[in-house]
C-alpha cells in the first residue's frame, strides 16, 4: 500500500519512524512525488519548551512541508510531508542538535503515551511520566526495529478517569488506582446538597445552563455502578470493598470526595 512503515524508505539503522508515501502520478504531481511522514517521539506528559517547538518547526519548514500534527493518534509529533533525500538530514538534526528521537511506526512497539500524571493532576495514583520515560528507554530496540506481526501499544493513565483512554487505545494499559478508602469530607457533602454557590457540582464544568438544583441521589448515588453509596441522614456512606473506583462520585463532588492515600 502507500502507507509503508519502513522497507521502502527510512533512516539508517531504523525500521520504523518513517511512513513512506509515494504518488502514482509523479509526472502530473511532481510536488508530491514523495511525501513521507516522520514520527517524532513526544516527551513524557507532552511537556515542551517554546524554544524546542520553535527549533522543531523551523527544521520542518526548511526540510519538510511545514505541516505538523500535534499529536497523532499514537501520540507522536507527526511531521507531514518530505522527500527521500531529506530523511537523513532531518534525523541528524533531531538526534544531534535537538536531542530528540524518532517514534515507533509499523509492526513494532509504538511510542508510549501518558497523561500528565502526578506532575499536574491531584487524581494521579502513580508517576505516569517516570514510567513512560522508563518504558521508552527500556524498549528502544522494539520501538525502532519492527519484530512483531502487528503494532503494539503501551498507554498510561494515572487514574481510572482514563484521560489517555489507555484501555480503549492500547494493547497494554497502565491505570492507576488506590487501595484504601475514598476520603470523605461530610461537611463538603452537605455543602453540595445545599447547593452552596462555592461548591458547584462537577467542579463547575456544566455552568452556563440551568440544570436545576443538585440532587445527590439522582446524580451520584443512583449512578454508582455497584450501588455502594447511600445517605444516612446527613452522612454519606460508602461500602468501599464494593467500590470499583469508577471515579464518578469524585468527579461530581471533588471537594467532598478524594482518592485514597495508598496509591
Amino acid at each position: 500500500t502507500h502507507w509503508k512503515h519502513g522497507g521502502i524508505v527510512g533512516v539508517f539503522g531504523y525500521g520504523g519512524g518513517v511512513i513512506g508515501r509515494h504518488c502514482d502520478q509523479p509526472g502530473m504531481f511532481p510536488g508530491v512525488e514523495h511525501f513521507h511522514t516522520m514520527r517524532v517521539n513526544q516527551p513524557a506528559g507532552k511537556y515542551y519548551t517554546t524554544d524546542y517547538l520553535r527549533q522543531l518547526t523551523k527544521l520542518w519548514d526548511m526540510r519538510g512541508s511545514g505541516m505538523t500534527n500535534m499529536h497523532g493518534a499514537t501520540g507522536d509529533i507527526i511531521l507531514l510531508g518530505t522527500t527521500t533525500p531529506q530523511l537523513e538530514e532531518v534525523f541528524w538534526e533531531l538526534t544531534h542538535n535537538l536531542d530528540q528521537d524518532l517514534g515507533g511506526s509499523g509492526s513494532n512497539l509504538r511510542t508510549p503515551a501518558d497523561c500528565l500524571g502526578s506532575s499536574r493532576c491531584e487524581y494521579a495514583c502513580y508517576d505516569t511520566n517516570a514510567l513512560c520515560h522508563f518504558l521508552t528507554n527500556e524498549y528502544q530496540d522494539e520501538l525502532h526495529r519492527p519484530a512483531f506481526p502487528y503494532k503494539f501499544k503501551f498507554k498510561l493513565d494515572g487514574c481510572p478517569n482514563g484521560c489517555v483512554a489507555s484501555i480503549a487505545r492500547s494493547d497494554m494499559s497502565f491505570i492507576g488506582t488506590w487501595k484504601d478508602n475514598i476520603k470523605i469530607d461530610q461537611d463538603a457533602v452537605n455543602k453540595y446538597i445545599e447547593n452552596d454557590a462555592d461548591y458547584p457540582a462537577n467542579a463547575g464544568a456544566h455552568k452556563g445552563r440551568d440544570w436545576g438544583p443538585f440532587d445527590i441521589q439522582k446524580e451520584v448515588i443512583n449512578l454508582c455502578p455497584t450501588g455502594c453509596m447511600k445517605m444516612d441522614g446527613k452522612e454519606l456512606k460508602i461500602d468501599n470493598p464494593n467500590c470499583n473506583h469508577c471515579m464518578h462520585c469524585i468527579n461530581v463532588m471533588p471537594r467532598a470526595l478524594k482518592i485514597g492515600d495508598v496509591r
